[in-house]
């Protein structure tokens, strides 16, 4: 390790020594009182976790970590994965169970293993310091420090378990504990940014757990395989040992219904506080499990100036509605997208996306009626297939003719009854062609709008799985395929008989 390294260990030494010191033990126990007391937490492995760790499980634990701790303690022979978000504790419920299995004499020889023996150092350095200076576990088992067999890679407490950090690519064959070989393996940030962005490197490092590290286990005697780190890459160590996995544990910072998983520790407002001082593509990754690619498909999106409405000869509004009527986070996204085209260039001019009520998303419409002003022609479009057809009819139309009464403006919004094809294919087909040769151009005076921003990074964290929505893109290649099609019907038609095609034919026969 570096001298910055060794530094930032010792801080943290100190730091856990000071942390554990405020803990209060009740010296007023007798021996029987001890052992009575000590079967009784054993029995209970959350209770047991809330009394030896009171500082570090200072936060009620959410029902997914109650499941966690349960389900890997309850079996021997177990291979699961932990992805869980940060701010989740994933790293901290493991030490929790494994210094249970370890104090409880259940498992006897475990070996550590990160990205490097830096990493698998810090990984090791809150188990050696619990056995140092917890004192209720002290009170409770007994002194764990074995002198010259304590050091920051290695150490064998008195309890019977011994303790390895390992780097990836060390030498781990023929590890032992006396006669026993490793039965907990547990790996911890095993990835890596850099790691995951070259394939030999990752080939490599899967290659080490599987042909140096997983076979020190013993075949006769049960196992715990354990894994914990977020899905930061479409491949990367987390997700081939979760397809090999027993058990995949993925939870993110919010559930499908948009709510904090751990509200006893992470508040909504805190969330939202956190998100908003990243970048989309990080908060999925780190957050939401959901690593994706920043500029895969659509790499240039530029902004510009856009030309005085009236030089437009008619504009199209397109909007993408969504059957939900909710501003929750778990709601799909509305969007809709003021386009014009001018010489050749597409202007992408003004707009809305966001999880909006059906009142709100029609009334948008007239937001961008009186953002127009008259100044050129606009035709509004609403996506409306087969499917969505009863909802437009009985939803929409309803709220559109009581928008048009309560603003006093007459406005007409026409069905888009196209039938498309599959949506990802459709927005690269139609629109990776027009990025690429930058022929559209996002408007500057929007640059700031949280709508614009939102619209693009749905653009640049656009694949063709579709890991991240993309009701913007759809809009905007529903818009640009209207004014298409309207362009046609506009232009004059030539006819060219079969004799003018012949006469100024060569090749004629």
């Amino acid at each position: 390790m570096t001298q910055e390294e060794r530094q930032a260990l010792r801080n943290w030494e100190e730091f856990h020594k000071a942390f554990n010191s405020d803990m209060p033990v009740d010296n007023g126990l007798t021996r029987h009182d001890i052992e009575k007391r000590r079967k009784q937490l054993e029995k209970d492995p959350v209770a047991w976790i809330k009394y030896f760790f009171p500082k570090y499980a200072k936060y009620e634990f959410a029902s997914f970590h109650i499941k966690a701790i349960h389900r890997i303690i309850e079996h021997d022979e177990w291979y699961e994965v932990l992805s869980w978000s940060r701010e989740l504790a994933k790293s901290t419920t493991a030490m929790f169970i494994l210094m249970y299995l370890a104090l409880t004499g259940r498992k006897k020889f475990f070996v550590l293993s990160s990205a490097t023996i830096a990493s698998a150092t810090r990984l090791l350095t809150p188990y050696r310091l619990t056995f140092e200076n917890n004192p209720r576990i002290r009170q409770f088992y007994g002194e764990q420090v074995t002198i010259g067999q304590w050091t920051e890679t290695e150490f064998t407490a008195r309890c019977g378990a011994k303790f390895v950090a390992l780097g990836a690519g060390s030498a781990p064959r023929g590890a032992r504990n006396e006669s026993v070989r490793p039965d907990v393996i547990y790996m911890d940030d095993y990835d890596t940014d850099e790691d995951c962005r070259n394939p030999e490197t990752l080939k490599k490092k899967w290659e080490w757990f599987e042909g140096a590290l997983y076979p020190t286990r013993s075949i006769s005697e049960p196992t715990l395989i354990l894994w914990c780190g977020n899905i930061i890459a479409k491949d990367c160590c987390i997700s081939r040992a979760g397809k090999m996995a027993k058990h995949w544990d993925i939870v993110n910072i919010r559930d499908k219904q948009g709510r904090s998983t751990w509200p006893a520790k992470n508040t909504e407002e805190m969330i939202d506080t956190v998100l908003s001082n990243i970048s989309t593509k990080s908060a999925q990754a780190e957050y939401f499990n959901n690593p994706v690619a920043d500029g895969k498909i659509f790499k240039n999106l530029p902004f510009g100036k856009v030309p005085p409405l009236h030089k437009f000869r008619f504009l199209v509004a397109y909007g993408d509605p969504a059957y939900s009527d909710s501003r929750k986070k778990a709601s799909s996204t509305k969007s809709l997208w003021l386009i014009g085209k001018l010489k050749g260039v597409y202007y992408i001019i003004k707009g809305f996306l966001a999880r909006e009520t059906n009142a709100n998303f029609i009334g948008w419409y007239f937001e961008l009626n009186k953002y127009v002003g008259g100044k050129t022609t606009v035709y509004y479009y609403i996506e409306n297939n087969k499917l969505q057809d009863p909802f437009y009819q009985q939803v929409f139309k309803p709220l559109l003719r009581d928008e048009v009464e309560r603003r006093k403006t007459q406005l007409y919004i026409k069905g888009d009854e196209r039938k498309k094809t599959d949506k990802a294919t459709r927005i690269e087909a139609n629109l990776e062609p027009i990025d690429r040769h930058c022929a559209w151009i996002f408007n500057e005076e929007e640059e700031n709008n949280p709508m614009m921003q939102e619209l693009i990074n749905q653009f640049k964290l656009f694949e063709l799985t579709l890991p991240y929505p993309a009701d913007g893109p759809d809009s905007v290649e529903g818009g640009i395929t209207m004014i298409d099609e309207k362009t046609l019907e506009m232009e004059p038609v030539v006819t060219v008989s079969y004799e003018e095609m012949n006469e100024s034919n060569p090749y004629r026969m």
